[in-house]
């Protein structure tokens, strides 16, 4: 899977067969479900979720909170868009 492909999935109503869960979070996320996109990724301890769980309390507007998991992540908050990070995000979890 490509992230063209990924992004005309949004369009459907599952996500791709094989996603893993890091894609599922932010399929569910681009389709407007954030709680969905949260709950995915809140409780695993690696550094791809902790930036996921970052972008998504960043698009929440919690600064304090996603400062906490991007530092989790080893990066740092951007200062671009969030429809930015979240293609960078598809793109490092392809």
């Amino acid at each position: 899977m490509n992230f063209e492909i990924f992004q005309q999935s949004l369009t459907t109503g599952t996500p791709p067969a094989n996603s893993n869960v890091y894609l599922q979070s932010l399929w569910h996320d681009a389709r407007g479900d954030w709680e969905h996109a949260h709950t995915l990724i809140q409780d695993l301890p690696d550094k791809s979720a902790a930036w996921i769980h970052a972008y998504l309390h960043r698009k929440e507007g919690d600064v304090w909170n996603a400062n906490y998991w991007y530092t989790k992540a080893g990066k740092r908050m951007p200062g671009y868009t969030l429809e930015k990070e979240w293609e960078e995000l598809v793109k490092a979890m392809l």
